[in-house]
């Protein structure tokens, strides 16, 4: 397997282009992968007489707007960095790999909880399914363009560079606006020697500018703010259309007072406070959602207080404490910032976490991560 082989999820975007350019300049050869989900809009996949388009999604223009991912037009784009980097490019048709991912979406909004598949995509594909295709082409590593860093620390001041693999390390992005540690917290500790994530030590601005200095076209880009396979952008319409389970319901105040009615438990999560489709007179946010009654419990924000959270199916990248708490921080959601927190994990890999003070809009199935500074230690989901 060779040791200067690396795979790259290309996606199109400025951060996964500039990756490509700074992996070469470090001397790795580099072959670019971009992942076709099969999740397109339906004017894009059709012509004009109905049939399906043989050219997507590689050569046609997506017609909606959505800013995303995985689109056709950003397998364009990533095909012309490929092209102007002068590295290989592959587009790898992973919807089978996707739908899996499309049904834990659907399965955990009907189960009135918050997923979170961009992470199950990096547990799954970007540091799953990839790691098999570098496998296949005798590739050693697989880099992405995630703002995060891998950190192979000294062993005790030697200088040593063997350094064992259990001692490699994933740390925050020194970008704080844009670190991304916390969606890769659920990829397995035996394939972090194995990861590259080129630039996690730099600042957005400045990958801007290197993309410029490439003469990368997506230099501008803007940056992904959708899922993926949500072509519409409407999260709660794409569960209803790939699912007949119906769970409307009532909309109730916490002492049980019934204000409204909602369509589905799909287009709600605890925290929320915009289209609840009920007027209050004052700010009322989702404090609860309740599958067995399909009902939405929304109260005042000082309902959202939480101070205690149970993780399970933990995954941990260093070693941690069994059943001592242990000082931490606690980052629950993607764009929360980490609170302090006692962390207290089990024999099982699970742990529970006892907050200093109270956090707002803790919400079942989202995924909570585990920090020591700037580490990652692992990561839990939800109950």
């Amino acid at each position: 397997m060779s040791q200067r082989r690396v795979v790259l999820a290309m996606s199109g975007g400025v951060d996964s282009s500039v990756a490509a350019g700074l992996l070469l300049e470090q001397g790795y050869e580099v072959v670019g992968v971009f992942m076709r989900h099969g999740e397109q809009s339906s004017q894009a996949c059709e012509l004009g007489d109905g049939k399906p388009n043989p050219l997507l999604p590689i050569l046609e223009g997506r017609l909606d707007h959505k800013q995303g991912c995985c689109s056709a037009s950003d397998a364009a784009d990533a095909r012309r960095v490929a092209d102007k980097l002068s590295i290989p490019f592959y587009a790898l048709d992973l919807e089978s790999e996707f739908k899996q991912i499309v049904d834990y979406f659907v399965d955990e909004y009907q189960q009135g909880r918050t997923p979170n598949p961009c992470v199950q995509c990096n547990n799954w594909i970007k540091f799953g399914r990839l790691f098999d295709y570098a496998d296949a082409v005798d590739a050693y590593y697989v880099a992405t363009g995630h703002y995060a860093r891998m950190v192979r620390p000294d062993t005790h001041g030697t200088g040593d560079s063997q350094v064992a693999e259990s001692e490699w390390e994933l740390h925050r992005g020194l970008d704080d606006d844009k670190d991304q540690a916390y969606v890769l917290t659920g990829i397995k500790r035996h394939l972090l020697p194995r990861m590259l994530l080129p630039v996690g030590g730099f600042h957005k601005s400045q990958i801007r500018q290197r993309a410029v200095e490439m003469g990368l076209r997506v230099a501008d880009k803007k940056d992904s703010q959708e899922i993926c396979f949500v072509t519409s952008g409407k999260h709660a319409e794409f569960v209803r259309n790939k699912s007949s389970l119906d769970t409307s319901g009532e909309i109730v105040t916490s002492d049980g007072k019934v204000v409204g009615h909602h369509p589905g438990i799909e287009g709600f999560t605890i925290g929320q406070r915009k289209g609840l489709g009920v007027a209050m007179g004052s700010p009322y946010y989702v404090t609860a959602v309740d599958r067995m009654t399909r009902r939405v419990v929304i109260g005042p924000h000082e309902e959202l207080a939480c101070r205690r959270l149970k993780g399970i199916k933990g995954n941990w990248l260093g070693d941690f404490p069994v059943g001592e708490p242990t000082r931490s921080q606690v980052q629950f959601r993607y764009n929360s910032a980490p609170n302090e927190a006692w962390v207290t994990r089990d024999e099982q890999g699970g742990f529970e976490v006892d907050f200093l003070e109270d956090v707002f809009g803790v919400s079942p199935g989202q995924l909570a991560a585990v920090f020591l500074g700037s580490r990652a230690m692992g990561c839990g989901w939800i109950t």
